[in-house]
């Protein structure tokens, strides 16, 4: 995997070189100080992938991007972003742009060699998933009907990644409404949402305070807020509901919370219900799982291998609150199995 790394400052592009050449899987062939610097090494090095920084003096990120989408014939993407609320907004920009992946950088630069793990871990993902061409024309989904059945998807550390393989793996006609609860820092699940959307067959956007939930449609719980379900009953008597922001304290130290959603969808869906939990670390979902499972719903965890951390899966287990525990490449056909013998 030939990488080039862009970036303006001497420090990052000496910390983002040591961390990839420690995987004897990855050769980092250059640098760019800019974005005009850049666009030059890339057409003379040939990279199968970039990292690029969004503030750069004479071409920016963005700029970069656009020059790039000119091209017949343009490298990888992964955007390195910091945790700044106009950071958030750019990287959105980046990933309609047509940026691949996205990354957040520490605000202390002295916490940089801490995302080493994860950003070698994000670059082999972006070379090992592949697009599937048929499934990213495939879209649309059941129109605005609103949904009597849900998917709840909880995730943190590790999440991102799997989640791509889920949901490129869900049909276009599922019949439920899907919401993905990652744990992310304010602005930043717009972007997430975005890419989502580029990759799954279903439509993908950022939750609004007050969305119905709709059938084949996913929503990314928008951060800072936490994600509640309140319940309706259809003029044909049926259970559907709505999804409203809550500026609620956080919770498990985390704002949106997985508990959070699952707790307060258990009593609106019930045994059409069912939630999901992915890598991540810490309590989180644990609860969440148990009450999903009282409610008569379905609860299903991602087995161990398959997960970067297992800390929210395992509370689930303490919990006793899982069905089943399924291996990520056959979550999306175990999940289109539950819904289908769900009633409504």
């Amino acid at each position: 995997m030939r990488v080039l790394v862009v970036d303006d400052s001497v420090f990052m592009r000496t910390v983002i070189r040591d961390i990839l050449t420690k995987d004897s899987t990855i050769e980092v062939v250059g640098t760019a100080v800019d974005g005009v610097d850049a666009l030059a090494k890339i057409k003379a090095l040939d990279p199968d992938l970039i990292t690029l920084d969004i503030e750069m003096p004479r071409m920016n990120g963005l700029e970069v991007l656009k020059e790039l989408g000119t091209w017949e014939k343009r490298p990888k993407t992964l955007m390195l972003s910091s945790l700044t609320s106009q950071d958030a907004e750019m990287t959105r920009l980046a990933i309609q742009l047509g940026a691949d992946d996205f990354m957040l950088k520490p605000k202390d630069i002295t916490h940089v060699r801490g995302i080493g793990d994860d950003l070698i871990e994000k670059v082999k993902h972006m070379f090992t998933f592949r697009f599937s061409p048929i499934k990213r024309i495939a879209r649309g989904g059941t129109g605005n009907e609103l949904a009597t059945r849900i998917v709840m998807i909880g995730s943190s550390a590790g999440g991102p990644q799997q989640l791509d393989q889920l949901l490129i793996d869900l049909p276009a006609d599922l019949p439920a409404a899907v919401v993905v609860t990652q744990h992310m820092p304010p602005g930043f699940t717009a972007a997430l949402a975005e890419r989502f959307n580029r990759i799954c067959p279903i439509p993908v956007r950022e939750s609004q305070s007050g969305d119905p939930l709709e059938r084949g449609r996913v929503l990314v719980s928008k951060s800072g807020y936490h994600s509640v379900i309140t319940g309706n009953i259809s003029s044909d008597g049926r259970r559907t509901g709505r999804l409203v922001h809550s500026s609620a304290p956080p919770l498990h130290g985390v704002r949106p919370a997985i508990d959070k959603i699952f707790i307060s969808g258990a009593p609106v869906f019930g045994k059409n219900a069912v939630s999901v939990i992915l890598s991540g670390m810490g309590n989180d979902a644990g609860e969440g799982a148990a009450a999903i499972k009282k409610a008569g719903g379905t609860s299903l965890i991602c087995r161990e291998e398959d997960c970067l951390v297992y800390g929210m899966a395992r509370s689930a287990i303490e919990h006793n609150a899982v069905d089943q525990v399924v291996p990520l490449k056959r979550m999306a056909k175990e999940i289109v199995r539950v819904v289908s013998q769900m009633d409504g």
